[in-house]
């Protein structure tokens, strides 16, 4: 069935008149919400507001650009409207139904399939996608949690001094490989699901070039307020192993394996003070349990690489 031509309103938001029911899904970066709304007891779709303003017109571009030549692990976009006015900027999705989100060996080895494939296309093929997503770049993490390590270190967050120490140390040392892939930039738990037993990766408005480890610390590493997750050394290697068996490019896996540690401790690093900062702000858009939550997550795998990286560093 074709949507209704006015669906929605001038001003950008669901025209209640033509709609049977609506449901909100979750509220984006800027306060909009996202639905899932029903024209029908059994016909629902999917409303999308631009979620943070600094994304306008980015998701729309890389469904037509990049995403059509993708398998259908995707939401299709059936339509949408981009304005310089934000408010006015939405898209309508086929809504995939119920969507699972937890993580679990299973599904994290999943959707690595399907990192290690975009991973592998040639970039030559994918138009010419930004360098940088929403957080900030790799090296703007280091710049940052240089110039922070006393207050990091005041934190006490529990992990031994001396393994901090080490990986500031070979922050000065190691050189990352210039390799570069596709990333989709935001592929936390929140961003992949299981539907039907089938894995679907979900809102790419941040996708760009970047390190391949960024999307693996998307996936492994990085916590969320909403989506917990328990991750062990042993499953990092299994995954990270997966990845490696299954990208299309030569790699030193030594050597991968011990820049992934070491980007995975600094975006923990990083994170720890952002956590800690939002603690401070009250939560804001989260609660103090989830932020605990998340900030116990956090460390957890930072301890985790810090160790990987220190038994590395004995071991030679």
């Amino acid at each position: 069935m074709e949507l209704p031509a006015k669906i929605v309103n001038l001003d950008g938001t669901l025209n209640e008149e033509l709609i049977l029911d609506k449901e909100p899904i979750y509220k984006g970066m800027n306060g909009r919400m996202v639905e899932r709304f029903y024209l029908r007891a059994n016909e629902s779709y999917i409303f999308k507001p631009l979620t943070n303003d600094g994304q306008l017109g980015k998701e729309v571009w890389i469904h037509e650009h990049v995403l059509t030549h993708f398998p259908a692990i995707f939401p299709k976009i059936l339509s949408y409207s981009i304005s310089d006015a934000p408010e006015r900027n939405w898209m309508i999705l086929e809504d995939l139904g119920p969507l699972v989100h937890d993580f679990r060996e299973d599904t994290a080895l999943g959707v690595v399939k399907w990192v290690a494939w975009w991973h592998s296309l040639p970039l030559e093929n994918v138009g010419d996608m930004p360098r940088a997503g929403l957080k900030p770049q790799f090296q703007e993490l280091i710049m940052e949690i240089r110039r922070r390590k006393d207050e990091f270190l005041q934190l006490g967050p529990g992990i031994e001094s001396d393994r901090i120490e080490y990986i500031y140390s070979l922050l000065d040392r190691v050189i990352f490989s210039e390799k570069r892939v596709l990333s989709h930039g935001d592929l936390h738990a929140g961003n992949f699901a299981v539907v039907k037993g089938r894995i679907m990766i979900l809102d790419w408005e941040h996708t760009h070039i970047n390190l391949p480890y960024w999307d693996l610390y998307h996936l492994l590493d990085m916590s969320h307020p909403l989506y917990s997750k328990k991750m062990t050394a042993p499953l990092r290697e299994v995954i990270l192993s997966a990845y490696l068996d299954q990208v299309e490019f030569e790699v030193d896996r030594e050597a991968f394996f011990k820049e992934y540690y070491l980007l995975a401790a600094v975006f923990s690093i990083w994170m720890i003070l952002l956590i800690q900062k939002d603690l401070q702000g009250n939560g804001g858009k989260w609660s103090a349990v989830q932020l605990h939550a998340q900030l116990e997550e956090t460390v957890s795998s930072l301890r985790q690489c810090a160790e990987a990286l220190w038994n590395g560093n004995v071991k030679s």
